[in-house]
């Protein structure tokens, strides 16, 4: 017998060794409201089929959690990718990015073009495996007979990945009789996905899954055409670069030693698209106001200072303007829902000043910058002064940049908006794509260590609170931007490995950020690493890893 808490009733028993954690959450009788999708044990995220035979601390979650939602998402992903296997065999299915609430898939080989037909043929062939509720089995075998039985399913992409990976063994997950590789837990069966659609949307398909506060339903479609032009140019970025997935990245730097070329050739796309800006500017002499906004650790403010470098390559002038000298006195401070000072508001800004200021510089007149004591809460004048002459323009970077109460009382004409965002470097394979939010995140872990005193624990810890404030004041606004810049570089993970990982080690076992910190270990795995040292030191990447030639 086992002893067993689980954390959701602060309760211990004792059972069998080798039960499983659903036959776990069965006996404790839990009946979590949205359900439950897999547990922590000992806080490492387990599916509910792990059998335990040592004491644990279980915890046990459903998709209102981030762990279960991925959890859902990815098990989703697996009977989509067994629809279209035994309907297509032919046809290669790869989960390309989120956008739009929901997850864009393109179909590769179906030999005419994606119809509505085709994808509800896809959508009832996903409910009648749904409907039967089938086990997903995951076994662990030897890399190399996972390797073998990819290489007969043609899954180039799983090879590539498996064989630069050098692990010994593979857990392998199957469905029905068709493989696939995960790099995080499934849910027990098909049954527990009933909360799904599928639409044609552009050339592929858009996997719509449940909304994570209203479960019943899945999450309102929202146009991104910007966002999705974004991505699909970041695409046939890596089409030119010849790389899709991490297999080929890691094929890369081991023949390149280092991937000195392929580090060059990203470097110089990204610069080329912030020249690229800077002309768009250029063309438009009434916009005197260039407005960057972004999510955290998006890398505003090395693109903010590149876009200046190419500015004055065009002849132009940029002043920067911080919104951070702009707060209203501390006392002024709207509240937040736990009665502490709101600095993420809007309206911790004092818009009326800031609206005044930049209507006198685009008439010409000097004016007298403020500056935020933050030590005493209060704004001072230092005899800062600023004048806009006729090769001079504005950069104004923060995160209510594109919001349009911001700047109301400023016309449109004068202002280009950009909006900045590391969106998703490369796939892992066809089917495991790496989210947003983990690449910003190690970035911030990075970041906030070296040069804010912050452990992984502590930027772990803040990092939902940090989420719910991009999903308040930026992410609505994103779609205003004139341009959007994606600041993810292709190898960019495979340099912040070795500064992420002992970061990561760090935090203990015993706290509520361990089960992220395991996560993000193991994903970092997977990639060769590159020394800092192939990295120019105008790169963007700087920001985070340090040796920059830009001052921040």
């Amino acid at each position: 017998m086992i002893e067993i808490f689980c954390k959701n009733n602060n309760q211990t028993r004792k059972f069998p060794a080798g039960i499983s954690l659903l036959e776990i959450y069965k006996e404790f009788d839990l009946n979590l409201e949205n359900g439950v999708l897999a547990a922590r044990a000992n806080n490492k995220v387990k599916n509910l089929k792990f059998c335990v035979y040592k004491p644990k601390t279980v915890e046990f979650f459903g998709i209102e959690a981030a762990s279960g939602m991925r959890c859902f998402v990815r098990s989703l992903c697996f009977v989509l990718y067994k629809a279209v296997h035994d309907l297509y065999p032919d046809v290669t299915l790869r989960m390309e990015h989120p956008i739009s609430n929901g997850y864009y898939c393109t179909m590769q080989g179906l030999g005419k073009p994606l119809s509505e037909a085709d994808v509800n043929t896809i959508k009832e062939k996903m409910h009648e495996f749904i409907i039967r509720d089938i086990p997903f089995s995951m076994n662990e075998i030897t890399t190399d007979e996972a390797v073998s039985i990819f290489k007969a399913n043609h899954a180039n992409d799983k090879v590539k990945l498996l064989e630069s990976f050098g692990e010994l063994y593979t857990p392998i997950y199957e469905l029905e009789g068709l493989h696939d590789y995960y790099y995080g837990s499934l849910v027990p069966s098909t049954g527990f996905l009933t909360i799904f659609d599928l639409k044609l949307f552009n050339d592929g398909i858009l996997l719509q899954v449940p909304d994570k506060k209203n479960p019943k339903e899945v999450e309102k479609f929202e146009l991104q055409p910007k966002l999705f032009e974004t991505f699909a140019e970041h695409n046939r970025w890596n089409k030119i670069l010849g790389l899709e997935n991490v297999g080929d990245l890691n094929f890369a730097i081991k023949r390149e030693k280092n991937a000195s070329t392929l580090i060059k050739v990203a470097e110089a796309l990204q610069d080329k698209k912030i020249a690229q800006i800077a002309d768009m500017i250029s063309d438009r002499p009434d916009a005197k106001i260039i407005l960057v906004s972004g999510p955290s650790s998006s890398g505003k403010t090395t693109f903010s200072k590149k876009l200046s470098v190419q500015l004055y390559v065009n002849a132009l002038k940029p002043i920067a303007l911080s919104l951070d000298d702009y707060f209203v006195p501390r006392e002024m401070t709207p509240l937040d829902e736990n009665g502490n000072y709101d600095f993420e508001s809007l309206y911790a800004l004092d818009l009326e000043l800031f609206n005044t200021q930049l209507k006198q510089l685009l008439n010409g007149e000097e004016v007298e910058l403020p500056t935020f004591d933050f030590g005493s809460g209060s704004r001072v004048y230092k005899g800062n002064k600023a004048k806009l002459d006729k090769d001079n323009i504005l950069i104004i970077e923060g995160i209510h940049a594109l919001n349009p109460n911001l700047t109301m009382q400023i016309p449109d004409k004068n202002k280009f908006k950009i909006y900045v965002s590391a969106l998703t470097t490369i796939s892992l394979d066809n089917h495991n794509w790496i989210p947003t939010t983990d690449n910003r995140l190690i970035r911030r872990i990075v970041r906030d260590y070296k040069y804010r005193g912050y452990s992984a624990e502590d930027t772990i810890n803040r990092w939902d609170s940090v989420r719910d404030g991009e999903t308040k004041w930026i992410f609505p606004y994103q779609e205003n931007a004139d341009v959007m810049f994606n600041s993810a570089l292709l190898f960019e993970l495979a340099v912040l490995k070795k500064h992420a990982e002992p970061i990561l080690l760090e935090v203990p076992q015993t706290s509520p950020a361990y089960s992220e910190a395991y996560r993000l270990l193991k994903f970092l795995r997977y990639f060769t690493p590159i020394p800092d040292s192939e990295v120019p030191f105008t790169s963007l990447l700087r920001e985070f890893l340090g040796g920059s030639t830009f001052k921040y």
